[in-house]
């Protein structure tokens, strides 16, 4: 639950932000750049920040984080009521970014230490689904708060990292036993075989930015009501839960499942680009949302054997930063392409993560062995 705390003030802060920002300075457009500003402030940092938590710990260093990025969520709002000019607002807002930018990584790597090998797959399934859960209630939170005050939605998020950093477990008992040694099990990431499962997360990030970004124009084009953007956007996540809740139950970490994951997204992708009509649009959706749970685990599983296990939390944060690249790269494509050719790039990095997974399957056997040994008898009792 502490992760599921977490995310909430990121599904909160476009609405957050373009509120305050409209109150404040009467114009929605610094809401949109504060958010752009959040976001370039969490890239600069996750990969340093990474580095750090992998030498001092995650536990101790995620609820650093917490507390630290619950203040910068106040301050932006009590500066912005204090008549903070436009440009003050985004160097505040690019701080209360960079003070999160560690968090995901730093979930995910205690995540790791925490579950076991057997059991990591169906968590990560299952922590897909509440991401969903998130991704809606985060939104609707902040029109809740927005409705009390400007500063409301602000509030809400610095409460929010508050509350994930009380509901992280107290004990260290697991994590330390998990928990590897820096000064003998460090190596190098060799990041070129890991560019497979990299590339994965790229595309799942694009594909879904451009078609959620696009569901309006994708309404549109079928001659639908702009409400039924909302509708194309439930089915892409409803298709979602079901393909990571079907994964939970009975999926394995393969490179086989990723390339037919990876295929669903090409296809379905491909179809909604091309085709035309409801009868093509949603099944289209459809096929890119169930494989896209399975695909999120298994590359996030398989990332995580290439990794040294003192280096985690520096890999997660790169595969972050990936993801979130591959989220802005899908809304530069709507902004700069048609929306038939925007959605069609997405389809095309599918194809072309299929290449890079099919290249690495050779290497990951070799590569994969030492960690899991070292990592497994250090968990031996």
């Amino acid at each position: 639950m502490a992760t599921q705390f977490s995310r909430l003030p990121h599904t909160m802060a476009p609405l957050a932000f373009t509120a305050l920002a409209t109150a404040t300075t009467g114009s929605y457009r610094t809401g949109a750049l504060m958010m752009v500003a959040f976001v370039i402030g969490q890239l600069v940092v996750a990969i340093p920040v990474g580095r750090l938590l992998d030498r001092f710990g995650p536990s101790r260093g995620i609820r650093l984080l917490l507390w630290s990025s619950a203040s910068t969520a106040l301050a932006v709002g009590v500066l912005a009521r204090a008549g903070l000019s436009a440009q003050g607002l985004l160097v505040a807002a690019g701080v209360c970014g960079a003070t999160a930018g560690g968090l995901s990584a730093g979930f995910r790597t205690l995540l790791a230490r925490t579950v076991s090998e057997g059991l990591l797959l169906r968590a990560i399934a299952v922590d897909a689904i509440l991401l969903e859960t998130a991704i809606i209630a985060g939104p609707a939170l902040a029109v809740a708060l927005g409705g009390w005050s400007s500063v409301g939605p602000l509030v809400g998020m610095a409460v929010a990292f508050v509350i994930s950093s009380l509901l992280l477990p107290v004990g260290t008992s697991r994590a330390a036993i998990a928990a590897p040694n820096a000064d003998t099990e460090a190596g190098p990431i060799i990041w070129l075989r890991t560019l497979g499962w990299l590339a994965c997360l790229f595309t799942i990030g694009h594909l879904l930015s451009t078609l959620e970004v696009g569901a309006l124009p994708l309404a549109d084009r079928v001659g639908a009501h702009p409400n039924a953007a909302a509708l194309l956007i439930a089915v892409l996540s409803l298709a979602s839960i079901l393909g990571s809740a079907a994964f939970a139950w009975r999926g394995r970490a393969t490179t086989t499942l990723a390339v037919v994951c990876l295929l669903g997204l090409g296809i379905g992708g491909g179809v909604i680009a091309w085709g035309a009509g409801w009868v093509v649009l949603v099944p289209g959706l459809i096929l890119v949302g169930l494989g896209t749970g399975p695909l999120l685990a298994v590359s996030s599983v398989n990332l995580q054997r290439m990794l040294p296990p003192s280096r985690r939390s520096e890999g997660f944060s790169v595969a972050h930063v990936v993801q979130t690249v591959g989220f802005a790269s899908g809304s530069l494509s709507l902004g700069v392409l048609d929306l038939r050719t925007a959605i069609a790039l997405g389809a095309g990095s599918a194809f072309a993560s299929v290449v890079l997974v099919l290249g690495a399957k050779d290497q990951l056997q070799a590569d994969v062995t030492p960690h899991l040994g070292a990592e497994q008898s250090s968990e031996a009792p």
